[in-house]
């Protein structure tokens, strides 16, 4: 066992895990109740465990807990909760929601957290709503591609 420090969602968190090469996901699932987290695929592929470490989009399926110890990590419901905060981390969560809103993209939801996750990555990081959307690598099995393109798109 292993005890790891985080600093997950603006906030200090311990984690016990079975060893520093336990995926972040399960620790951010299992050990702190951040389900919003998903597990897709397990290898890199589909993008649905996608959170923010130090401001760039990771997926947690393959990032060991104890490579991000003192890391700065991000999840779907940091980002909903910081939206009431007067300064939010990240402002472009805002755009990404209402835009997703608007333009009614979630079918099932299950892709729906790596893809605002990814989305807001990509918006934090100086890409346009157009440049977003043709960077957008992740799966939705439900084939929203075109709400979610245009959604994107939907945001200067």
């Amino acid at each position: 066992m292993a005890k790891v420090n985080l600093n997950v969602n603006g906030s200090p968190v311990s984690v016990t895990v079975d060893s520093l090469d336990t995926p972040l996901l399960w620790a951010l699932r299992d050990s702190l109740g951040l389900t919003g987290t998903k597990y897709g695929c397990g290898r890199e592929l589909c993008g649905a465990c996608a959170v923010l470490i130090n401001g760039q989009k990771q997926l947690s399926c393959d990032v060991d807990v104890g490579e991000v110890a003192g890391s700065e990590i991000w999840t779907i419901e940091g980002l909903a909760a910081d939206l009431a905060s007067p300064n939010p981390k990240f402002p472009s969560y805002a755009e990404v929601r209402k835009a997703w809103i608007d333009n009614q993209v979630p079918q099932c939801g299950f892709c729906q957290s790596g893809m605002i996750i990814a989305a807001v990555s990509l918006l934090e990081g100086g890409k346009s709503g157009s440049a977003a959307a043709a960077a957008m690598d992740h799966l939705c099995v439900c084939g929203t591609y075109p709400r979610i393109n245009k959604a994107l798109r939907s945001i200067a």
